[in-house]
């Protein structure tokens, strides 16, 4: 597969070729919907809690005694029908977290990438350089390229001045290729990388 290469400008200044092993692989959607459920329940935090029964304040004594009120027997105000008493089978901290292989998981990102870039989703820039972290800069980048539409920007390494550039614009996010995610590449709809980003990816993923 071959893409252009365009400058900040919007002009093309070249082509590149891109592995097929990496973006010209059939997706897997199985290994997508896997790995997505995976991280979005990674990201739970599960510090949930409720208290029950034996976890309330209070209902040491027996509210009224047993016979001959007329009411049913109650042996606690902290019981799950009375107010202020525990909850049944509550919520407790747990841990949500999904282990799932690293083939898998590699499987699912390279369906992701392979899909952009069979959908003519991928924009490869020649370089990218945002001097003092203008945001106005950065958006003229992203009018020139035509990434109107939500868009993931991806360096080969973390910068600081992109990242600066990036993070007041409404849907768009900047993403070092060591932390590319499977949700963030179904998220955003263009996928915007460096020249050299790629070539970092296809060093990594290389089989």
């Amino acid at each position: 597969m071959q893409l252009d290469v365009y400058n900040m400008s919007g002009d093309v200044v070249g082509s590149m070729d891109l592995s097929d092993e990496i973006f010209a692989i059939e997706p897997n959607e199985d290994a997508v919907y896997r790995v997505m459920i995976a991280q979005q329940a990674n990201k739970r935090q599960g510090t949930h809690k409720a208290k029950g029964r034996s976890e309330v304040r209070g209902g040491g004594r027996k509210p009224f005694r047993q016979k001959g009120t007329g009411r049913a027997r109650q042996g606690s105000t902290r019981s799950p029908n009375h107010v202020g008493g525990g909850v049944v089978f509550g919520p407790a901290p747990r841990s949500y977290r999904v282990r799932l292989p690293r083939k898998l998981r590699r499987l699912a990102l390279l369906s992701m990438l392979s899909s952009k870039a069979g959908n003519e989703k991928l924009v490869v820039l020649d370089e990218l350089t945002i001097e003092n972290g203008k945001t106005r800069v950065m958006a003229d980048v992203l009018k020139n390229i035509g990434a109107d539409t939500s868009a993931l920007i991806v360096t080969a390494g973390k910068n600081e001045s992109v990242v600066r550039s990036a993070r007041n614009l409404p849907d768009v996010k900047t993403a070092p290729v060591n932390a590319l995610s499977v949700l963030d590449l179904m998220k955003y709809d263009r996928m915007i990388a460096t020249r050299e980003a790629i070539e970092t990816l296809e060093e990594v993923y290389a089989s």
